[in-house]
């Protein structure tokens, strides 16, 4: 029963701090442009990240890890956190809030077709329905509820926000048969790819635009979404008993993360949006059904 509670408080911490990133990313975005916010964010992360290995005693396993497979967290860092969070960033820059959030909650969808294509798994029945769902899903909330107009506020930004979970799903496919501890390799990515980050846009930043509340948001975007978030949530499925009952709290997020943007932003949610959540959301649950099961 504790361990119960234990992972229950765990997957919750991390659920609303999720839920808050989009707020951040747009409060973050009225200051600094999506590549300043990048560099910046990674670099908080990346410190973040290094501080809780050293607290765990895990600096060696990196060190050895890294001088072992440089290449390896090369192209780990270039795909995350520089080219996820660019795009991603870039995404939310051009379109609202509450239309970039939902359509990146689609990455699980994305997360199943890659698998198909690289580990080679087999495309369910079941998969089918949920991938026309989410992607119908994403229609609604894009274009507002008029479908057949497909009139967007932002065509590039709908397709930015859908490549960066193809982006995010390629990190976890990669990192998918490493036997590396996650918070090791999670950490080394972030390192280099701070120090590519620098090493070709730190000429270009302008810390003049840096104020309280893009400082603010920045730190906040470092630690919470990018960095030891992922470590709550990796010990709250540790910890739990029945992992699918916890893993399905992730899907209290977007609601909040809707709720809030419209609090603190003032976003105007239309009906349209709810909807098409609801419909990405409703997916993504017919998707985890049969795995629901075997897990227990």
């Amino acid at each position: 029963m504790q361990l119960r509670q234990n992972a229950y408080f765990w997957a919750l911490l991390a659920v609303t701090l999720w839920s808050t990133v989009a707020t951040a990313f747009k409060l973050a975005l009225d200051h600094l442009q999506p590549t300043a916010l990048v560099v910046y964010a990674t670099t908080l992360s990346a410190l973040a990240l290094v501080a809780t290995c050293a607290f765990q005693g895990k600096l060696s396993a990196c060190r050895i890890e890294l001088k072992k497979r440089p290449l390896f967290y090369l192209f780990t860092g270039i795909i995350n956190p520089v080219g996820y969070y660019l795009v991603l960033f870039s995404a939310y820059d051009l379109l609202p809030g509450s239309q970039a959030q939902p359509i990146n909650y689609t990455w699980a969808i994305s997360l199943t077709i890659l698998s198909v294509v690289f580990l080679g798994r087999t495309l369910r029945k079941v998969d089918v329905v949920a991938c026309f769902l989410g992607y119908t899903g994403v229609l609604i909330v894009a274009t507002q509820g008029n479908i057949t107009d497909c009139q967007f506020d932002s065509a590039w930004g709908v397709l930015l926000a859908l490549i960066s979970t193809f982006l995010w799903s390629a990190y976890w496919i990669i990192n998918a048969r490493s036997e590396v501890d996650s918070t090791v390799s999670l950490t080394n990515s972030f390192v280099v790819a701070t120090l590519l980050l620098w090493l070709v846009l730190g000429h270009t930043l302008d810390s003049s635009a840096l104020s309280v509340t893009s400082f603010g948001a920045v730190l906040y975007i470092g630690l919470f979404e990018m960095g030891i978030t992922f470590l709550f949530w990796s010990k709250a499925m540790r910890l739990a008993t029945n992992t699918a009952i916890i893993a399905n709290l992730i899907f209290l997020s977007p609601f909040v993360s809707l709720w809030l943007l419209h609090v603190i932003r003032g976003e105007v949610i239309y009906p349209s949006t709810i909807l098409g959540l609801s419909i990405i959301v409703c997916a993504l649950l017919i998707q985890r059904f049969p795995r629901a099961r075997s897990s227990k």
